[in-house]
C-alpha cells in the first residue's frame, strides 16, 4: 500500500463527494474520524477511594476545566488554534488541525465536592482521585404480617 499525503487512506477525499461524509461516520471537525479515541478513560477504585485517568492528548493544562454540580464530575477541553492562513514557507495544501471542545461526565456521588477532587495533568494525562464517601443506607421494607 502506498503512503498517502492527504489522509490516513488513499481515497479518503476521493470519496468525499458529493455529500458531507461526518454525518454518516462520526467525524469530529478537532480530531476526525479518531475523535472516538478522545477522552478514553480509566477508572480504578483504591481502598480509601477512586481515581480517574483521562488522555487528553494535544491539551495544554491551562485549556482543561473540571467541576462538580449535583454529583456529576464533568471534565471539560477547549482548543483554539490560530486563524492565520499564512505560512512562513509556503501555502497550506491541507489544513487537519481545527478548534474545537470535548467533555465528559462521571457520577461521583452527592457528597463530593470540588475540595474532594485532586488532580494532576502529565504527558496528556489527567489524573483525579476522589474519596470514597460513605453512602446512606437504604432502609429495608418492614412488611406487616396480616393475619387471616
Amino acid at each position: 500500500m502506498m503512503p498517502s499525503i492527504f489522509g490516513e487512506n488513499l481515497f479518503d477525499e476521493f470519496f468525499d463527494f458529493p455529500f458531507d461524509r461526518s454525518f454518516f461516520d462520526g467525524r469530529d471537525p478537532l480530531y476526525g474520524k479518531h475523535a472516538k479515541n478522545l477522552m478514553k478513560t480509566d477508572v480504578r477504585e483504591t481502598d480509601t477511594g477512586y481515581e480517574l485517568d483521562i488522555d487528553l492528548p494535544g491539551f495544554k493544562k491551562d485549556e482543561i476545566n473540571a467541576s462538580v454540580e449535583n454529583g456529576y464530575l464533568t471534565v471539560s477541553a477547549a482548543k483554539g488554534l490560530d486563524k492565520d492562513e499564512t505560512d512562513r514557507k509556503g501555502r497550506y495544501i491541507r489544513k487537519e488541525r481545527y478548534a474545537g471542545q470535548c467533555s465528559r461526565s462521571f457520577y461521583v456521588g452527592e457528597g463530593v465536592t470540588e475540595a474532594d477532587i485532586h488532580g494532576k495533568f502529565e504527558n496528556g494525562i489527567l489524573t483525579l482521585s476522589f474519596p470514597k464517601k460513605e453512602q446512606k443506607q437504604i432502609e429495608q421494607k418492614k412488611y406487616i404480617a396480616i393475619e387471616g
